[in-house]
């Protein structure tokens, strides 16, 4: 090989996932969360102007966080973080983080006047974070920073930084090209974890990939280019390999069984507790 020729990453994972209506689901903790913690589930939502948007209804979490990032369109969101809890809109470019900590339920919907497009992403947490107190950050896009082509949702990158405090070593963007244009990531030092996900339209990187496919790297830390064949959205995740077994509950994940039963008691806690005030 001439020395001078630059190492491509290759793929080592590829999937289209299992869709439900508006939903794929593309990571589950169960299957390729365990070779991309900490990123431990994804999801891609669509649903078209006018159209029957997906309904989640109030849910808990605990041990993890949750981030949100709308491509296009609005969401409505509700949360049981803070004193009041937090409720708004999200509009398009927006980020929702949810930090889960010891216990907490939401809830949200896209509004369905234009059409909807994004990712839910869940990001598995180290010890010290997995039982502490639940909070949520709601970005708009001008909150957003930019690096080039890529909006930095979480960790930093090109340097520019999150205003989200990143749990680990992770890096999470959403990169927009139009036709024609080539990105190049360089992940950091260490991240041996890589991944990228297809909102919409088409790219190389180098080999072709299309609306709805998620393609895992192999671990090797090399750097990808990626070109554009039609104006393209998508999100990439890089990081630092999440070092701790995932012990599950329904809704939780966290790095012990006895973690697990704190977050999940903690939920019921907070459950009760909305009982009481009319809101489930």
């Amino acid at each position: 090989m001439n020395a001078r020729t630059p190492l491509t990453r290759a793929f080592a994972q590829h999937t289209r996932g299992s869709t439900h209506g508006p939903i794929t689901r593309l990571v589950s903790p169960s299957d390729l969360g365990q070779v991309l913690k900490p990123f431990i589930f994804l999801d891609r939502f669509e649903s078209p102007a006018g159209g029957q948007p997906p309904q989640f209804g109030m849910h808990p979490h605990s041990g993890i966080a949750t981030l949100t990032y709308l491509m296009s369109g609005q969401a409505r969101y509700e949360d049981t973080t803070g004193e009041h809890g937090a409720r708004g809109t999200l509009p398009t470019g927006g980020v929702e983080w949810m930090m889960a900590g010891g216990g907490v339920w939401h809830t949200g919907a896209p509004i369905n006047t234009e059409r909807v497009l994004g990712f839910q992403l869940w990001v598995a947490m180290p010890p010290e974070l997995e039982l502490s107190t639940a909070h949520s950050i709601y970005l708009g896009p001008e909150s957003v920073p930019r690096a080039g082509s890529a909006r930095v949702l979480l960790g930093s990158y090109g340097g520019q930084v999150s205003p989200i405090p990143a749990p680990s070593d992770i890096t999470y963007l959403g990169v927009h090209l139009k036709a024609g244009e080539t990105w190049h990531f360089e992940p950091p030092a260490g991240h041996t974890v890589a991944w990228v996900a297809v909102g919409e339209g088409a790219l190389a990187a180098p080999a072709a990939l299309r609306t709805g496919d998620l393609v895992a790297f192999d671990e090797s830390g090399n750097a990808v280019t990626f070109e554009a064949q039609t104006d393209t959205a998508f999100v990439l995740g890089s990081g630092v390999q999440h070092p701790h077994d995932l012990f599950m509950g329904p809704y939780s994940v966290h790095t012990s069984a006895q973690a697990l039963r704190q977050g999940q008691s903690g939920i019921r806690e907070r459950a009760q507790l909305l009982r009481q005030q009319g809101r489930m």
